[in-house]
C-alpha cells in the first residue's frame, strides 16, 4: 500500500513538472519576433496544401512556381501520349474490323449459290461475330476519344501555366508534344473514315442473309431471251 502511494505521488510531481513547463514556454513564445511566430503559424496552416518544401530564404515564390509548372507539364505529357497511345490503336483495331467485315461480305455474296446449307450458315454466324466486333471497336474509338479530348485541354493549360510562369522549355516541350499526338491521331482517323466509307459502300454491315438459288434454276433463267420475259 505504501508503495502505491509513492507511485501515486511521482506521476503527480512528473505531471506538476511538464504542466509548469508549458507555462514558462508559452510566455517565451510570445516573446519571439513577430516574423518568427507568423512563419511558424502560417507553416501549421498550409502545411497540409503545400507539397513543394517552401524555404523563403534561398527560393523564391517565382523559382518555385516555375518548378511546380514543368512538374505539372511533365505529367499532362504523360497523360497525353498514353491517352495518344490508346486513341490510335483503337481506331487502328477498328479500321481492321471494317475491313475484315468488307472482305468477309464480299466472299459470302459471291460464293452463296456454291455453299451448302450447313457452310452458308457458318459463314453467316461468321458475319454476325464480326459485325459484334465492329460494334466494340467503334465504342472503345468513342471512349478513348473521350479521355484525348480531356488530355489535349489539360495539355494546353499546362502549357500556357508554364509560359506564364516563365518556364520556356517546359512550354515548348509541352506545345511539341500536342503537335505530335495530333499528328499521330489525324493519321489513324483519316484511315478509319476511308474505311467506313467502304463499308458503307458495301453494306456490310447491315445487309441482310441472302436466299440460296439453286444452279438449275440460274441456269434456265439466264436461257431465256430477254424479248420473251414479260410481266404477268
Amino acid at each position: 500500500m505504501a508503495l502505491y502511494g509513492r507511485k501515486v505521488l511521482a506521476v503527480g510531481r512528473c505531471a506538476v513538472s511538464l504542466l509548469s513547463t508549458a507555462i514558462r514556454t508559452r510566455p517565451t513564445l510570445m516573446r519571439l519576433p513577430s516574423i518568427i511566430r507568423r512563419n511558424w503559424i502560417s507553416v501549421g496552416i498550409s502545411g497540409g496544401l503545400c507539397a513543394v518544401p517552401f524555404v523563403q530564404d534561398t527560393v523564391s515564390h517565382e523559382a518555385l512556381i516555375r518548378r511546380a509548372s514543368s512538374l505539372v507539364t511533365d505529367s499532362a505529357n504523360t497523360f497525353l501520349s498514353q491517352t495518344t497511345l490508346a486513341l490510335v490503336d483503337s481506331l487502328t483495331r477498328y479500321t481492321k474490323a471494317m475491313h475484315s467485315l468488307i472482305t468477309l461480305h464480299k466472299r459470302y455474296v459471291a460464293n452463296i449459290n456454291r455453299l451448302n446449307p450447313a457452310d452458308e450458315n457458318a459463314v453467316w454466324e461468321v458475319i454476325v461475330h464480326q459485325r459484334e466486333e465492329l460494334i466494340k471497336c467503334r465504342e472503345d474509338c468513342k471512349q478513348f476519344e473521350k479521355n484525348w479530348m480531356s488530355a489535349i485541354t489539360l495539355s494546353q493549360l499546362a502549357a500556357e501555366a508554364a509560359f506564364n510562369a516563365g518556364a520556356d522549355q517546359a512550354s515548348a516541350t509541352a506545345q511539341t508534344n500536342l503537335e505530335i499526338a495530333k499528328s499521330h491521331v489525324e493519321q489513324a482517323r483519316q484511315r478509319s473514315l476511308e474505311a467506313e466509307q467502304e463499308l458503307k459502300d458495301s453494306k456490310a454491315e447491315f445487309s441482310q442473309r441472302l436466299q440460296r438459288t439453286s444452279p438449275a434454276v440460274a441456269e434456265n433463267e439466264e436461257e431465256i431471251p430477254e424479248a420473251y420475259q414479260r410481266e404477268d
